[in-house]
């Protein structure tokens, strides 16, 4: 999946990296790498002192399987295969984002953007 074939509902293409603001290149995913459901991690908040401990990780990296908009866990591909991230190229699993809120998912470079596939 490339930026050229990632688009909205109604076939727009999403900003990410090097585009006009907003950012929004962040697809929720809740998978790995190999297309799995994602081990539970924990993301250490912005501006978190140095050699403080991690917070527990969340229950799991689908937003409680897609139901939350507030407190969870989620991970993220780049739809634009670029930005930062413990993958920063991948589709699927570039990094977790920092919550399941609008406001959390916007603050990563989201939108609260989905895969969705179909064949004719």
């Amino acid at each position: 999946l490339t930026k050229e074939n990632s688009l909205t509902e109604k076939g727009g293409m999403i900003n990410g990296i090097g585009d006009p603001p907003p950012n929004q290149h962040d697809a929720m995913t809740g998978s790995d790498a190999q297309g799995r459901l994602q081990t539970p991690i924990a993301r250490i908040p912005p501006g978190a002192p140095a050699g403080a401990p991690p917070p527990a990780p969340p229950a799991n990296m689908t937003c409680n399987n897609w139901t939350s908009s507030g407190p969870g866990g989620v991970m993220v591909g780049h739809i634009d295969r670029k930005g930062g991230g413990a993958a920063a190229t991948s589709w699927n699993a570039s990094h977790a984002g920092a919550g399941c809120s609008q406001e959390n998912l916007v603050s990563t470079g989201g939108n609260g953007y989905f895969y969705c596939f179909a064949t004719n």
